[in-house]
């Protein structure tokens, strides 16, 4: 399939594919059964502790739902324990010994990781996760909804 030909979504949703389908490959191989999406809840919990999970969406860059959503998966793979929290809304996650055992696994695969996706920036002639986070940016000043609001009601060019 042509990169040229796909649209943004396309290329997008392949991009992880080709990096998380990587990384993750690398885990299968170091004989852990871990994901990707753990990672930035690990990092939380390895940097601030037992944490709720809206701390833990906070530390990690990401929605309520989804933090909520990747704590379970890690609870049922024996990775964190859940405890009530003061509210009784309230869950506090914590890492297990099983997960604190595999950190140092962890710690190298990331290492490993992050001088791979050095090489594809060095590749690409610019910093990939820079570009990513710039466009975040300008979407968190302008939604990519009022940007298409904007562009239903511009003139299209077809020159």
């Amino acid at each position: 399939m042509s990169s040229r030909a796909a649209t943004l979504g396309t290329l997008l949703r392949r991009l992880i594919e080709e990096l998380d389908g990587a990384v993750e490959q690398s885990y299968v191989d170091a004989g852990l059964d871990y994901r990707p999406r753990y990672t930035p809840i690990v990092r939380a919990l390895i940097r601030h502790g037992p944490a709720t999970i809206r701390a833990l969406s906070e530390h990690a860059c990401v929605t309520h739902s989804a933090a909520g959503q990747t704590v379970n998966q890690m609870a049922e793979r024996g990775l964190v324990t859940l405890r009530a929290g003061d509210d009784a809304r309230e869950r506090i996650v914590a890492l297990t010994p099983l997960a604190e055992r595999i950190v140092p696994q962890l710690d190298q695969i990331w290492t490993t990781t992050e001088a791979a996706a050095r090489t594809l920036d060095q590749e690409l002639g610019l910093s990939l996760p820079d570009v990513l986070a710039r466009a975040l940016d300008l979407l968190e000043r302008r939604p990519f909804a009022e940007r298409l609001k904007a562009a239903a009601v511009e003139p299209v060019s077809h020159d």
